[in-house]
């Protein structure tokens, strides 16, 4: 007696492709196909297993690719955001992190593999992170650098020969790689090779950037000018060329660091609102048991404003408790109107500052309170006048500029910074119209991405 069944063949993605007979008989001799002409001809083209097998691959692999795309993008942009204006500032620094970031990215994509599914996709996705920032870094660094060796205004060739330069290295880089791969054939070998050839590359960039005498004035190139020749030798004012300060420069420093002679005794942040300043010296009276009446508020701010009449800044030291109370930080404000080199003698300013207190105070902790308002103004009013006498009967910026600097660009101001100004009831009003009960001295606080000035803060001074 035959038992009837049936034998179904299918592809690798689970399609029926035949059907045999439905008794033993009729599978020996029958085969029924199901697959259609229009199904073959498109198994020419696509895999074996489509759409099941490939669709799968390709979706694990087109989101995981998205994914690590759209993580890249959005680190490019909130890295040019927070950090645009101070990547031509600090180019040298940037150009050498560009390659941080881009060995970074290196060392994770092989690492990989090696890793589950759920953290292989998080380090994907940082890698790619570090590669997009690697993007932003580098070519702003690098346009920066291409101004600067472009001595008489040729940047297109410069960068022309730059291309050819990448180009050549890179065919050297293939044919040497190509020799190593062939050597290479265990796992701990390729990553003796691999670290070896990172390190080199980042030690050799290293070299290539502290070579570099960049010839504009930015933060810590400002801490060495100045400290050089506020506290040499008696004699002649010694002003350190460019090349001399590229020696002397760090490629990695902290943001906004004071420095004397190597050593820290600060920070600063410069271009901070008018208000920053005002709630600093409320907070200092607070803690120190200081009269809080309005009359009391009033006059420090007399003293602080009339103290920098003459100034294109205002500056005010405090305790940060981020920066652990070691050192002082000192919030500057710039005026309407400041220049770049108003930024740099205000950065000098800063930095003068600090340096008194720091000498003066523990070397373990920094307390503003424990100042009176008298013991700070005088500490700010003498160092004020020590520098102003330093350039007005010293030393001029003529002196710089015969070193070889460049003084007319700003490098100081990192971030989008505000301005302050001082005007009369009347100019007040027609600004901000619905202010009618102020006296004249208010202030104002502008923008300087900004076309008009807005009110930010009205004080009675």
């Amino acid at each position: 007696m035959e038992k009837d069944f049936a034998i179904i063949e299918q592809d690798e993605s689970g399609n029926v492709v035949a059907s045999y007979g439905q008794t033993i008989a009729e599978a020996a001799a029958t085969k029924k196909e199901t697959s259609t002409l229009a199904q073959r001809l498109i198994a020419v083209f696509l895999p074996a297993g489509f759409p099941a097998f490939s669709s799968s691959i390709a979706s694990l692999l087109t989101s995981r690719a998205v994914l690590e795309d759209c993580v890249g993008r959005i680190a490019t942009i909130l890295f040019a955001y927070k950090l645009g204006p101070a990547l031509e500032a600090e180019c040298k620094m940037y150009r050498f992190m560009a390659d941080i970031f881009n060995d970074s990215a290196m060392l994770l994509d092989c690492l990989s593999p090696k890793l589950p599914q759920t953290a292989r996709i998080a380090i994907l996705c940082l890698s790619g992170s570090l590669r997009a920032l690697c993007g932003v870094a580098g070519g702003a660094s690098k346009a920066s650098l291409s101004v600067h060796f472009a001595k008489t205004g040729n940047v297109g060739e410069l960068n022309a020969k730059d291309s050819s330069q990448e180009t050549v290295i890179s065919l050297l880089g293939m044919l040497a790689g190509s020799f190593v791969v062939s050597h290479i054939s265990s796992g701990l070998s390729t990553w003796i090779v691999l670290v070896f050839l990172l390190g080199t590359h980042l030690a050799t960039n290293y070299k290539a950037v502290r070579c570099v005498a960049m010839n504009t004035m930015n933060r810590q190139r400002t801490n060495i000018l100045f400290t050089e020749f506020i506290y040499s030798k008696p004699g002649p004012i010694s002003i350190l060329s460019p090349k001399e300060v590229a020696k002397k420069e760090r490629v990695l420093e902290k943001d906004g660091l004071l420095r004397h002679r190597g050593r820290e005794v600060g920070f600063a942040e410069i271009g901070v609102p008018f208000s920053t300043l005002l709630k600093a010296m409320e907070e200092d009276a607070s803690v120190s048991g200081k009269s809080q009446s309005e009359d009391a508020k009033i006059g420090r701010i007399r003293d602080l404003v009339e103290t920098f009449k003459d100034e294109n800044h205002i500056l005010y030291p405090v305790s940060e408790p981020s920066k652990m109370h070691r050192f002082p930080t000192i919030y500057i404000s710039l005026k309407t109107g400041a220049t770049s080199r108003d930024q740099i003698k205000a950065w000098m300013h800063a930095l003068f500052v600090a340096c008194l207190f720091t000498n003066r105070g523990s070397t373990f902790t920094f307390q503003i309170s424990a100042y009176k308002h008298e013991e700070v103004m005088e500490i700010i009013s003498k160092s004020c006048t020590v520098l102003s006498s330093l350039f007005s009967k010293t030393i001029n910026w003529e002196s710089f500029q015969e070193k070889g600097w460049d003084l007319d660009t700003a490098h100081i101001e990192t971030r989008s910074g505000y301005r302050i100004s001082f005007v009369s009831k009347e100019e007040l009003e027609k600004m901000d119209p619905d202010s009618g009960s102020t006296t004249p001295g208010s202030i104002t606080i502008e923008t300087v991405a900004s076309e008009a000035a807005y009110l930010e803060v009205k004080k009675v001074v």
